[in-house]
């Protein structure tokens, strides 16, 4: 079902399905995973807890969704990648759902531990099927499309899901949007990718741990990844709160605000997806183009939010939005990079290590900036954070990963002396 043999740059048209609904599922993944940071204003006054509580109860996803991630990597590496997706897709859905009908500190905390346990499995899978099923040439826009449902997402939630909290209340949207979600694995039963199913993984050209950590790229990969969820974790926590409580929008506005930067962010994110794969099927090599868009989306983002804390309202804004733009240029490619690294061999594996590392940010993100809010009074700080922390990141997708050529793991292990081999 590789189509490396198709005429031009036409994708497959079952393949064209399986994207749509990749994107669908990350747009819904998204959505259900930041829509806890849009009801936090409203479920701050109703548990009357701390900012750095409700720090901790934004970062609680984060805790099972990181550690996962090697186990996840391996199963979908072992097992058939369409059916660990689809086990992961209903049990973050119902965990979801559920989470509209509690009502104290306690069980919002467990509910939210149990959906980084359903969404562990979905980068693996996506990196997974794209590396099996996309050649090079195409992997820019496979991946725009599953990283537009990335920023789509959060944006949807601000924008429809701020406007229906604000009217319904937060518990019916939480219900509704998860039970709706199951709808989704009815055309994945159907149009799931059947090379996924039908090509046995080599499990033991798989690289171990120990060998991953062996190589530059993986750690400027992994790095990199960190500093990148760290700028997108800060905004899908804390930017509707920052909104309506430093800059005093209100839920309207801020749901408008919070639109128009993930709706442009995807925008922009998709055409960066399809120009680094006319710009490699023109002749541009695989490490340019990827480590360019890359490295100046997250430059862009980043410093445009640090400027951004030190400004009027309508400039800030202004920035918010680029600073969203930044990171969908850089979410376009950051994965092609991974799936080229690894091949289709190793791409759930090493993208489990990966989002281990990177996850880690959804962790750090809200806590850090819950605990600068409470002991500064307001966010210039944690901005500032973000800007700095997105320099580094620059700084690992550009230079400390090395040429973006698949490792050939098979003749390292033969060819192993002892010493790490960078790549």
């Amino acid at each position: 079902m590789r189509h490396s043999g198709q005429s031009g740059n036409h994708i497959a048209a079952s393949l064209v399905a399986v994207l749509v609904l990749l994107g669908i599922a990350t747009f819904i993944n998204y959505v259900d995973r930041g829509n806890l940071s849009i009801a936090a204003p409203m479920l701050k006054d109703e548990l009357a807890i701390s900012a750095s509580q409700l720090g901790l109860l934004l970062s609680a996803f984060f805790w099972t969704y990181a550690c996962l991630q090697p186990l996840a990597g391996w199963l979908v590496d072992r097992y058939n990648v369409n059916w660990v997706f689809a086990g992961g897709f209903l049990l973050w859905s119902l965990a979801t759902a559920a989470t509209g009908a509690v009502h104290v500190f306690a069980a919002l905390f467990a509910l939210r531990l149990l959906l980084g346990v359903g969404e562990s499995v979905a980068y693996p899978s996506y990196s997974k099927i794209i590396a099996t099923n996309f050649a090079e040439e195409h992997r820019g826009i496979a991946n725009a499309a599953v990283s537009a449902g990335l920023v789509l997402g959060p944006g949807f939630g601000m924008l429809l899901g701020g406007a229906l909290m604000a009217r319904y209340g937060w518990r019916p949207f939480f219900i509704v949007l998860g039970l709706g979600s199951l709808l989704w694995l009815i055309p994945w039963i159907k149009f799931k990718p059947q090379q996924s199913a039908s090509v046995r993984t080599d499990v033991g050209a798989a690289p171990t741990l120990a060998e991953f950590l062996q190589l530059r790229s993986a750690w400027g990969t992994c790095v990199g990844l960190f500093c990148s969820n760290y700028l997108s974790y800060f905004l899908i926590t804390w930017l509707p709160f920052y909104l309506v409580r430093e800059r005093q929008f209100t839920m309207d506005d801020m749901a408008k605000i919070g639109g128009a930067m993930y709706l442009m962010g995807a925008v922009c994110g998709m055409f960066a997806g399809w120009l680094s794969d006319r710009w490699i099927a023109a002749g541009g090599t695989t490490t340019r183009v990827r480590k360019t868009i890359a490295g100046g989306g997250l430059a862009l983002g980043g410093i445009s939010l640090g400027v951004a804390a030190f400004c009027g309202s309508a400039l800030t804004v202004a920035l918010l939005i680029v600073g969203m733009i930044g990171f969908g240029i850089l979410s376009s490619n950051i994965w092609a990079i991974t799936q080229t690294l690894a091949g289709p061999t190793a791409a759930g594996r090493w993208t489990g290590f990966q989002n281990f590392v990177g996850n880690l940010a959804g962790v750090v993100a809200p806590a850090v900036t819950g605990f600068v809010v409470d002991r500064t009074g307001h966010f210039a700080g944690a901005f500032l954070i973000v800007a700095g922390i997105s320099v580094i990141g620059t700084v690992c997708w550009v230079f400390v990963i090395g040429p973006i050529e698949q490792v050939q793991w098979h003749e390292r292990r033969q060819a192993r002396t002892g010493a790490p081999h960078a790549l």
